[in-house]
């Protein structure tokens, strides 16, 4: 495909520089080429709190070839094998069956583990609820719990330059001013709905009693395609404590929805290198996307 002005500047942000060659026909479109691969790094450091006791789900399929069908890692539904003791009501952590203002104002109202003591606001969610995508997100910052919204800052800018670049948005219209079909409009959720004191990373207990909310978000979604960022996402959707660098590059499933695995933005902003890698399990997820929504033709786009 070409490459507008807007797609190179997205790429630029993220780090990618991008060529482009003419045709070798008449009239051809130009070929477009990405920067070379970065060199190999080490895998995102681990600096979680214990993970959370659960099985791990593993996989043996290669990283993503060449061939258009890529491989998928396919694996058994499994649920939280442990109950934890409450921190406050146990009607708190209830969200089966809620719809998503009676889900928004639970979560609002939230007194389940003691982050509750600190935040200024939950950060529910963002995003059109009919949107086919989902990304999720690790826990809010000091900005998210300001304003009460997901990725923003510096590394919500970098994402939302990301889904961009594959043509794809957290609002109902494009940044021209025209409607965005579901299929190209993102929601976007944390594992976590209140900031740990001092950005700290969100341990193992405060992610299974938020867990039950992200699990009616993507019952209501219903999404087409998951894009996990960073480990704790990975720990919450996969059960696997695996590091993200082993993870990504494949497709993995959530109870049968494709999912994919990269880095979380704000790990992309201290690790530029790393960039490259992201940009290729974008094009993985809208390869995926394309794929699950060209075998459905009926669904809406």
């Amino acid at each position: 495909m070409s490459w507008t002005d807007r797609q190179r500047a997205m790429l630029a942000e993220m780090g990618l520089a991008v060529w482009q060659a003419p045709s070798a026909q008449p009239g051809g479109e130009a070929v477009t080429a990405t920067r070379p691969e970065a060199a190999p790094v080490p895998d995102e450091p681990s600096t979680a709190a214990a993970p959370v006791p659960a099985p791990v789900v593993s996989s043996t399929v290669p990283t993503r070839p060449s061939a258009p069908a890529p491989q998928r890692v396919t694996g058994p539904v499994i649920k939280t094998p442990v109950e934890v003791p409450l921190f406050a009501n146990p009607s708190s952590v209830v969200a089966e069956g809620l719809d998503w203002q009676t889900l928004r104002e639970t979560v609002a109202g939230c007194t389940a583990c003691a982050l509750c003591t600190g935040r200024t606001q939950t950060v529910f969610g963002a995003g059109p609820t009919q949107a086919h995508w989902l990304v999720v997100g690790e826990a809010p910052g000091e900005q998210e719990d300001r304003l009460g919204e997901p990725f923003v800052g510096k590394s919500g800018q970098l994402l939302d330059n990301m889904l961009r670049a594959i043509q794809r948005t957290r609002h109902e219209t494009r940044p021209d001013g025209t409607p965005a079909p579901p299929s190209h409009q993102v929601y976007i959720a944390n594992t976590v709905k209140c900031r740990p004191p001092g950005n700290r990373n969100p341990a193992a207990e405060e992610l299974l009693r938020c867990e039950p909310y992200l699990i009616r978000q993507i019952e209501l979604l219903r999404p087409r395609i998951i894009l996990a960022m960073g480990r704790f996402a990975v720990q919450t959707l996969l059960r696997s404590t695996e590091p993200v660098g082993r993870l990504r590059g494949r497709v993995h499933t959530y109870q049968g929805v494709p999912l994919i695995v990269t880095y979380h933005p704000a790990y992309l902003l201290r690790n530029a290198q790393d960039k490259s890698k992201a940009w290729d399990d974008l094009c993985l997820a809208r390869q995926v996307a394309d794929e699950a929504a060209a075998a459905a033709p009926s669904s809406s786009a």
